[in-house]
């Protein structure tokens, strides 16, 4: 069974301890906070089971066994497997499988499997908005605990806390980022302490790691037993954030994070508080807390309230690493990525989605108001997502890896029937707030296929009146044009095709520069190209050359030191002596056939604020000029 990460080196000795640490930080926030609210989501939620002694230890076999299967087995041992140049996420995945073009069967798949992960990622900017709203918010009510008099300012001081959290981010993770282990560090020893010390009274509660109260859970509470897995799926919703946040870490930290500490650090957590439980039936409203000795219960919310702002921290980034992808991979319009660090690749910052998610984060706290109430908002997203990931991890195993077809089989039953299962109890919270996330990943979804499908009508549509490159090139071998001092650089998406700035430039200025290069600039279904695979150059002669730049999708295109490459090619281009001829295209919605108006005129106006493509491929505004050409859709 050969696998993407089969050959990836393993960091030793003082390098492991570092990754390790940051990995903490970066990967574990998430699923890590959830001992916050998850327990107490079944006792104390809309679909809760009341507090008995079988009815706590059903409870825990159900979450260790979700934490075995689901975290421990499929994401740990299977779904790391799937990295893309060491990427993870929905979307490296979904590129993992590339198109097919063999045979019309499997283009149809193909298409199945793009438009799949495209739902899955939009899915995902719904968990991007969730997680930060639930997690602060179930940290900051600890103060409840403490004392009615924080009730009224709940509300308040965790939006006070988004605001402070979503500002610093434009200022990147590089600086921070070395205390985010350092505080997951004592966040999951605090959860092993206050787990213990409450085991060592009711030390029986260990037996809940047989499955056998899991079924008798659900024989004894019927339908009542399997909607509280929509409760249980909580400590399981980081699985998808882990691996999206798998890039520059690799693999093998993030499984020894989990086992050594992380999975011992919960597990101690949620059986000490179903052990205070059997002993204290009235905890249920809020049993992560009760577990903390009064002395402790201020500094135990200053350090949820970090653990929760780091989770979120993770979220986030996710989201910004998630819209870079999709930039590249065509799915988005161009936006402005700033990094944030010189030597962290995957530190961006992404300002359009920042403010989008703090504005939303800020509206689900003043319209659920509790974290139980968001409770109910926060499972339908991620399950819908984890059987998206299921379901291509099963394509790639088959596919690409060509594992044998019983046990692939046999495995994605499996993890289907967990994953199904988690599906069918949350999909009853849609009315409760499960809409939201659906809602969010519908809009995104139809941004993202009409973007792409309004790029290829576009496209035919330019080609249309476009001139065959070999027929322009015989042309002005006949009829040679005056040459003009300098370089001309003409960006292209169709290298095979003349430029219409290019054509406009020759028909009205009767001119061509000294040296013209036809510049395609192309996304590798891959995070990171190789250096000696960016830029391939051919000749065309009369001091004309094509040229295509290749670049990962995890990549930000940079024209000027592509052209500067040339030199090693033989072709020496002087930087002030260059002129970038690009096309301003603006859409016109009609009724020729391709796609619907509204989305031909929704098309229309993501054109418009798309980023200029000068500041994209950071090409100098002052050497730019734009020729402006209508089309109609």
């Amino acid at each position: 069974m050969s696998t993407a990460d089969s050959t990836t080196l393993r960091p030793k000795g003082r390098e492991l301890a570092k990754i390790a640490l940051v990995t903490l930080g970066v990967v574990y926030g998430d699923i890590g906070t959830s001992p916050l609210y998850a327990l107490r989501e079944c006792f104390h939620g809309s679909e809760a089971v009341g507090v008995s002694h079988d009815n706590v230890l059903g409870a825990l076999s159900l979450i260790f066994w979700s934490l075995m299967i689901v975290i421990s087995v499929k994401y740990m041992v299977f779904v790391l497997r799937a990295d893309n140049d060491g990427e993870g996420g929905i979307l490296a995945l979904m590129a993992l499988l590339g198109p097919d073009a063999t045979a019309a069967t499997s283009r149809r798949r193909s298409a199945f499997y793009v438009m799949i992960g495209l739902f899955g990622a939009a899915l995902l900017y719904g968990d991007g908005m969730i997680t930060p709203a639930i997690s602060v918010l179930s940290a900051i009510e600890g103060l409840e605990v403490a004392t009615s008099t924080f009730t009224p300012y709940v509300e308040i001081i965790t939006i006070v806390v988004l605001i402070g959290l979503f500002s610093l981010q434009k200022h990147g993770t590089a600086k921070i980022g070395a205390f985010f282990g350092p505080i997951m560090v004592i966040w999951f020893a605090t959860l092993a302490v206050l787990g213990i010390v409450a085991i060592a009274h009711h030390p029986s509660v260990l037996a809940a790691v047989s499955p056998h109260y899991a079924v008798m859970f659900f024989l004894h509470n019927g339908l009542q037993g399997y909607l509280v897995m929509g409760a249980v799926f909580l400590v399981v919703t980081g699985g998808e954030a882990l691996y999206a946040d798998m890039g520059h870490l690799g693999p093998y930290p993030i499984r020894l994070d989990w086992v050594c500490f992380v999975l011992p650090s919960l597990l101690l957590n949620y059986f000490g508080q179903g052990a205070y439980l059997i002993a204290h039936p009235e905890a249920h409203v809020n049993t992560f807390y009760a577990l903390v000795p009064g002395w402790g219960l201020y500094p135990m919310v200053v350090l949820a309230t970090a653990a929760t702002v780091i989770a979120s921290q993770a979220v986030i980034s996710g989201v910004f690493s998630l819209t870079m992808q999709a930039v590249q991979l065509g799915y988005l319009p161009r936006m402005q990525i700033d990094h944030t660090s010189a030597h962290h690749y995957g530190q961006i910052y992404i300002a359009p989605m920042n403010w989008l998610l703090m504005v939303a984060t800020i509206g689900l706290v003043l319209g659920f108001k509790r974290s139980t109430d968001l409770a109910a908002a926060y499972g339908v997203a991620v399950t819908i997502t984890m059987i998206i990931t299921t379901v291509l991890f099963h394509a790639l195993a088959r596919n690409s890896w060509k594992w044998p077809l019983v046990p692939t089989w046999m495995l994605t039953c499996l993890f289907l029937t967990v994953d199904i299962s988690f599906f069918g109890a949350n999909i009853v919270k849609v009315l409760d707030g499960g809409w939201f996330p659906l809602l969010v990943a519908g809009l995104l979804f139809t941004i993202a296929t009409t973007w792409k499908r309004g790029r290829a009508i576009a496209g035919r549509r330019i080609r249309e009146n476009l001139t065959p490159l070999n027929a322009f090139l015989d042309n002005i071998k006949k009829y040679p044009p005056t040459r003009v001092r300098g370089t001309a650089v003409f960006l292209t998406g169709n290298p095979d095709l003349v430029p219409l700035a290019m054509i406009h430039n020759l028909k009205h200025n009767q001119v061509l520069h000294d040296k013209v290069i036809l510049l395609t600039v192309n996304t590798a279904e891959q995070a990171y190209v190789r250096r000696k695979k960016r830029l391939e150059m051919e000749d065309l002669g009369n001091s004309i050359f094509k040229v295509a730049g290749t670049y990962g999708f995890m990549e930000d295109p940079d024209v000027p030191k592509l052209l500067e490459m040339c030199a090693e090619q033989g072709v020496k281009i002087e930087p002030m002596q260059v002129t970038y001829f690009l096309g301003r295209e603006s859409y016109l919605a009609t009724k020729r056939p391709g796609m619907a108006i509204w989305r031909e005129r929704l098309f229309a106006i993501l054109a418009r604020n798309a980023m200029p493509a000068n500041a994209f491929f950071h090409i100098p505004p002052n050497r730019v000029i734009e020729v402006g050409t209508q089309i109609e859709l």
